[in-house]
């Protein structure tokens, strides 16, 4: 049975794989067009524009940074980084804002005004909210103690978005590990990088109604209910009952909530990863690879920043085939 488990398990890498190829030729041509130099001579101020506002932002509120990145994320997973996840619903146009990864989960939106209205009166329609979002992600986390590197740019806004694609595309917190996989390697991004990527929910925090099926699942199954794992799933129960509260959050790293560091994956490492889609990563019986990149990250802090800095500059490359405009407001196409 684990031997068939394992053929089913191959094939469906070979055929993700493929798939992963395909969709990195196509954007071959887009992401050429990505460099670090693309605003030195028509907006040399922007990324000190951007880090002023998000240092202003993080300082206001450590969430803060988390949201931006959680933006960038939903962004480049649906159609690209194309701005596309910024949209409002308006009469001719559905956003995505409402579907359902992002309903009442994404918040920053307030905070990318403020740095396109600071950016448009310096440089009036050069800098892409799309880019404005990538160099955001990228200070988020320098903020709060994690990597730097650096930011290509030259991506465009796009004037569409797309509310069925960010129902299907985006990972889910209930996915099992086989199609966490598939969805990454969709967009281009391998095991690894998946594995980093996640280590992100070092900061942030989740909301009730996205971990109540782990607490009251196998949460007890995966920590081995040790004296320190049973007063925290005492504490989450407590803050996310069996019904109601769903609004009720708490942090995914309750030992240094507010501190980009790799303690992520020790939680994992216990078993006491507070949503499901990330304990998958080491306690599914499929996960020999990424199990192994968990115990990897744990272990070296300096290993995870440096994987955790190249796959966020492999997702910023994802790019948007359709092209685009540079918005004049990040919530609304240009007239």
């Amino acid at each position: 049975m684990a031997t068939l488990s394992q053929s089913c398990l191959n094939l469906l890498f070979i055929a993700a794989a493929m798939l992963a190829v395909i969709f990195s030729n196509s954007q071959a041509q887009d992401q050429s067009e990505l460099s670090l130099g693309y605003y030195s001579k028509t907006c040399p101020t922007a990324e000190s524009i951007v880090k002023t506002e998000m240092t202003c932002a993080v300082q206001n509120d450590p969430r803060n940074a988390a949201a931006i990145l959680r933006l960038h994320f939903h962004d480049c997973f649906v159609q690209g980084c194309d701005g596309s996840v910024l949209l409002d619903d308006t009469y001719s146009l559905q956003g995505e804002k409402e579907a359902s990864q992002n309903a009442n989960s994404l918040i920053g939106f307030d905070i990318v005004d403020k740095i396109k209205n600071q950016l448009e009166s310096e440089c009036p329609g050069v800098v892409s909210c799309a880019d404005l979002l990538a160099i955001a992600a990228r200070d988020a986390v320098l903020l709060v103690g994690g990597p730097y590197w650096d930011v290509p740019v030259g991506r465009k806004d796009s004037t569409t978005a797309s509310f069925s694609a960010a129902d299907t595309d985006l990972p889910a917190v209930n996915h099992g590990l086989v199609t966490l996989i598939s969805k990454f390697l969709a967009k281009g991004l391998s095991v690894t990088d998946m594995v980093a990527l996640v280590g992100a929910h070092t900061i942030g925090k989740a909301r009730c109604v996205s971990f109540r099926d782990r607490i009251y699942g196998d949460f007890e199954t995966t920590s081995r209910i040790e004296l320190t794992s049973e007063a925290y799933l005492s504490n989450l129960q407590s803050t996310c009952p069996r019904s109601g509260g769903d609004e009720n959050t708490s942090p995914m790293d309750n030992i240094t909530p507010t501190l980009f560091d790799n303690t992520f994956y020790h939680i994992l490492l216990h078993g006491e990863g507070l949503l499901n889609s990330d304990q998958e990563l080491y306690s599914s019986w499929l996960g020999f690879e990424t199990a192994s990149l968990v115990q990897k990250y744990a272990l070296d802090p300096i290993a995870f920043f440096n994987q955790f800095a190249e796959s966020m500059v492999k997702m910023g490359n994802i790019t948007n085939p359709a092209g685009g405009e540079v918005r004049n407001n990040c919530r609304f196409v240009n007239s």
